[in-house]
């Protein structure tokens, strides 16, 4: 079972990662090209590639095919990097280490780390609207959810709401806010594009928003968890963060027991949603195993 979805998982892989190359293509540095190559440092940097492999993986099992959603999952990918870039800077939470090397600032230095983020959000919006030839209103729907999910009504909010939060613990209800908009919009945003790429029906667009929320929410629990748990070497970034800057988490707040509890709940509740999907007679078996990997994930 475990060596199926290994497979199934390198097979998005193989199909993201040429596509990922190729859509931020490197420039000539008369033109500006050491923007991309700061860029390129972080995008092709490895990491899990969940978001693209959640669009990929969605349409799979709506039953269309995933090389049509190639350009969205680029666009998240790119977008996810962006964030990361950014949230590793000084001003922001601080970070010397990602996916095992220097972040983008400790390399390239902070002004061109802040232009290197800021062309990849640019750039995957190019890489969508490029895309809108055909069927185009889906498309443009899946474009939206994707920019509301990384604006200031959704990732960027919760970003700001984490660096309000610094240095005191906020009631349970407002982390789980934050959660869900610093987090857990890039992992809806992903399974909802999938949908309306897929053109999927409102009940069945409903049930994979219920797994994906779920999702979301099980994958920030585990990053809290991993904070604590975690070797820096397998992490591939600094540990103890949260301590260090003083955060709410749900380790800080409930304890590791019970951080572990409400992984298992969020888990579940994912996989519920996920068997009411295959009810109506699709195949969630991967997204099924996705789910139990994200629970038992080590870095």
């Amino acid at each position: 079972m475990i060596w199926m979805f290994s497979q199934h998982y390198q097979h998005y892989l193989d199909l993201f990662e040429p596509y990922l190359e190729q859509a931020f293509p490197e420039q000539a540095r008369s033109w500006g090209g050491n923007v991309t190559t700061a860029a390129r440092y972080s995008l092709l940097s490895g990491g899990k590639r969940i978001r693209p492999v959640l669009v990929l993986a969605t349409v799979a099992c709506l039953g269309s095919d995933p090389e049509l959603a190639l350009p969205y999952a680029a666009a998240l990918e790119m977008i996810h990097t962006y964030s990361l870039v950014h949230d590793d800077l000084p001003c922001m939470d601080d970070d010397d280490l990602r996916r095992g090397r220097p972040t983008c600032h400790k390399q390239f230095g902070e002004a061109l780390a802040v232009l290197a983020g800021d062309a990849l959000l640019n750039r995957a919006f190019e890489v969508m609207l490029d895309d809108m030839t055909t069927g185009c209103q889906n498309k443009i729907e899946a474009a939206r959810i994707i920019a509301r999910a990384a604006g200031s009504s959704g990732m960027i909010a919760g970003q700001t709401l984490d660096l309000e939060a610094e240095g005191q613990l906020i009631p349970p209800e407002k982390l789980e806010r934050l959660h869900q908009l610093k987090t857990g919009q890039l992992i809806l945003a992903p399974v909802l594009a999938a949908c309306a790429l897929a053109d999927a029906s409102v009940p069945v667009t409903s049930l994979f928003q219920s797994f994906a929320a779920n999702l979301g929410l099980a994958f920030q629990i585990q990053d809290d968890i991993l904070d604590v748990t975690a070797s820096e070497s397998r992490l591939g970034k600094s540990t103890g963060k949260d301590q260090r800057d003083q955060k709410s988490t749900y380790v800080t707040l409930f304890g590791l027991d019970t951080a572990q509890a409400y992984l298992k709940e969020a888990t579940r509740q994912a996989k519920e949603a996920l068997g009411a999907v295959a009810g109506l007679g699709y195949d969630t078996t991967f997204l099924e195993d996705l789910a139990d990997y994200l629970l038992l994930r080590d870095h």
